[in-house]
């Protein structure tokens, strides 16, 4: 928060205070808005809310309050507009914020998760399967909520929770036994791995007996079988060579890799401790916890032949987290789909009396399809992303061949454009909405796409190569292009927390999107090279501000700067 948003925030609170109610200056904070429209205001207080806590007509709040702001530093008018008050403030705000955002350095945003840990599972590919579109959406979406929450302070622990040991184990063995051999594994690769991956899904459709087969042989798995045991180590092996070279051109790494099958010792103790708080009933064999109470299907722990499921590895591994950092909050990136089941092994957690139960957190997101058809890898209908970044990358490069621009750089440039379109398409929305992607709304130089956002980065870079910035600006009046896009860079510190609060990575994206639009309406009105004196001076500093800004925004959303275009 601003300082003289957090000064106007502590002066509302001392009024609603004074009147007798309840007010925090956090929830005062919430209260402001930012009006679209400069001429009615830099901040905007809409007193409705307030209305219900001090039982008076909004408009007469408003006038109150108009009158408290009277001489107030800062604040050049107070004005009350129906329900609202409007604050304009006065030019040597401008000013000083300038100067603090020419700086780059944001120590309150810092403070927000200060000694704060959170622990972020995203990513975590099924091992034996390539990345494909429908992947895409945890990784990104994922990196950058860790990225957000570190740039608020927060310690992070990136955490790739590697599908590697359940049924489907069992079927990839029973396949890879069947249907194929150490050599053609040796040669292809992951590529085998999925080609009987697919095979084994058609075959078991006409020879149902093939799901028991795999059934048993997950059993065995367990049980600690040595021949299934290498087997299943060497599709990991393979796995993550893949796996490693798609992180690596996407710019994430992870604090730690592990897997389904780490927890495999752990989860006999969370077994019995649900038997010790008479949490487990028998089902048809099965052991579930009921959660009827709770308006949910029972959550199955044990299968009627004892071996674990998802839920039995989730708590365990939730609970081993907890032991190991300490979280504050633990939050997993999975699609939409999965809600249920989160919510269901929550709710045991709680009832276990985990202490920890209530700073778990599933961050949902929705499908991703490509033309319109939903991916699948176990029909074979995916989209591979790699190849998806190979033609992003091409498309790119062919975009800047035609705009003729020189740069002997054009293969790192396509590259960090390309994929950061791919990246961009998975979080220029809100997370929870279905995405189709398409080439045409990803790849444009123009409107609401990553590449629109790298190329203005690299228009402001390019003005500041060519400028002389570092004189005084202390005397300019700033005109309505500057004032407009002051004011919305001053908005990246609220922006950035309110992304942390509601995991969303999508309010970054529209934010630079902003950013974007005002900075190149004040490029094509104002002229910034050659405007001398101090005017230059400011036009220059606002450029500076405009790139830390959009250069940040980039790191948050896991998009390579672009120097240049």
């Amino acid at each position: 928060m601003s300082n003289i948003k957090n000064k106007i925030c502590e002066k509302v609170v001392e009024y609603v205070i004074a009147k007798g109610a309840e007010l925090t200056v956090d929830t005062a904070e919430n209260l402001f808005e930012t009006p679209a429209d400069s001429k009615l205001g830099d901040l905007a207080l809409p007193c409705f809310k307030l209305s219900k806590i001090l039982r008076n007509r909004p408009d007469g709040i408003a006038s109150d309050l108009a009158n408290a702001f009277d001489g107030f530093d800062g604040i050049e008018k107070a004005e009350a507009v129906g329900g609202y008050l409007n604050f304009f403030f006065g030019k040597n705000k401008f000013l000083t914020d300038l100067k603090n955002l020419v700086k780059d350095e944001y120590p309150e945003l810092l403070e927000f998760g200060k000694g704060k840990v959170i622990v972020l599972d995203f990513s975590s590919p099924n091992i034996a399967k390539r990345f494909h579109l429908g992947h895409l959406g945890t990784t990104v979406i994922g990196n950058a909520v860790r990225n957000i929450y570190k740039a608020c302070g927060y310690k992070t622990f990136a955490l790739n929770y590697l599908g590697d040991w359940g049924t489907q184990n069992g079927k990839q063995i029973v396949a890879f036994k069947k249907w194929s051999s150490r050599e053609l594994l040796e040669r292809e690769g992951i590529k085998e791995l999925e080609r009987i991956y697919v095979m084994f899904g058609k075959e078991a459709e006409k020879d149902p007996s093939l799901n028991d087969q795999a059934r048993a042989t997950f059993r065995e798995l367990e049980n600690g079988n040595k021949e299934y045991l290498e087997i299943w180590q060497l599709f990991k092996d393979i796995s993550l060579r893949e796996y490693t070279q798609t992180y690596k051109r996407l710019g994430i790494d992870f604090d730690v890799w592990d897997g389904e099958s780490l927890y495999t010792d752990k989860m006999p103790a969370i077994v019995e401790e649900l038997r010790e708080k008479e949490l487990l009933k028998i089902d048809d064999g099965a052991s579930i916890v009921d959660l009827s109470e709770y308006n949910m299907p029972p959550d199955l722990i044990l299968k009627r032949d004892g071996s674990t499921l998802y839920p039995t590895r989730d708590i365990a591994a939730a609970n081993y987290r907890y032991n190991t950092y300490k979280f504050d909050k633990c939050a997993y990136v999975t699609s939409a789909g999965q809600s249920l089941h989160f919510a269901q092994w929550f709710k045991v957690t709680e009832l276990m009396g985990k202490e920890w139960a209530k700073d778990l957190v599933h961050i949902p997101y929705g499908t991703m399809s490509f033309g319109g058809e939903k991916l699948a890898s176990r029909t074979g209908n995916i989209i591979l992303l790699n190849d998806v970044f190979d033609e992003a990358v091409a498309k790119a490069r062919a975009i800047i061949e035609e705009k003729n621009i020189a740069n002997e750089n054009k293969d790192e440039i396509s590259e960090a454009v390309g994929i950061g379109a791919v990246v961009f398409s998975a979080l220029a929305n809100g997370r929870i909405k279905d995405t189709n992607f398409t080439w045409e709304g990803t790849l444009s130089f123009d409107g609401n796409t990553g590449p629109y956002i790298q190329y203005t980065y690299a228009r402001a870079a390019s003005v500041l190569r060519r400028g002389e910035f570092g004189g005084d600006y202390s005397n300019h009046t700033p005109v309505s292009e500057e004032t407009d896009l002051i004011r919305k860079l001053c908005e990246y510190q609220d922006v950035v927390i309110r992304s942390a609060n509601e995991y969303e990575p999508s309010i970054i994206s529209r934010y630079a999107l902003n950013v974007c639009t005002l900075f190149n309406q004040f490029y094509h009105n104002c002229r910034i090279l050659g405007s001398g004196g101090e005017t230059e001076q400011f036009r220059l500093a606002l450029t500076s501000a405009t790139r830390n800004i959009l250069g940040r925004c980039l790191d948050l959303l896991g998009m390579k700067r672009t120097e240049e275009i």
